[in-house]
């Protein structure tokens, strides 16, 4: 894939996934420090890594929750937690991740975790 190409289907993507309003909160938020980046992710994570065959985007969601656990990325967690909403992750599919996880990355940063899954889930009034 050309790097517009990618750039493009990265963007699509990534709408779908994080919806509308994220993204151009993102971009609006772009500086001349952070368009690169902006440009990488949007490239490799999402136009490259996300739209691979090999996986669903559940499946996707599941590990990505499962590494941001794992990494105490609880900022990211609370995004993708709604990103695994939009690709159809239930409640119940979420919390046996985050029990996954706790086994494997740690009581603590599961516990984390949780509070973090019962502010968005609260926010998305669920």
């Amino acid at each position: 894939m050309s790097h517009p190409e990618a750039y493009a289907e990265g963007m699509r993507v990534r709408r779908e996934v994080l919806g509308d309003a994220h993204v151009d909160r993102a971009v609006a938020g772009t500086s001349e420090l952070t368009a690169d980046y902006q440009d990488l992710i949007t490239r490799y994570a999402w136009g490259e890594i996300w739209t691979r065959p090999g996986l669903d985007r559940r499946t996707r969601s599941c590990i990505t929750l499962t590494a941001l656990v794992a990494r105490n990325h609880m900022d990211e967690l609370a995004m993708h937690l709604r990103a695994a909403r939009t690709n159809g992750l239930s409640w119940d599919e979420i919390k046996e991740v985050l029990l996954q996880a706790a086994i494997y990355c740690g009581v603590p940063a599961a516990n984390s975790a949780f509070g973090v899954a019962e502010r968005v889930r609260g926010e998305l009034g669920e």
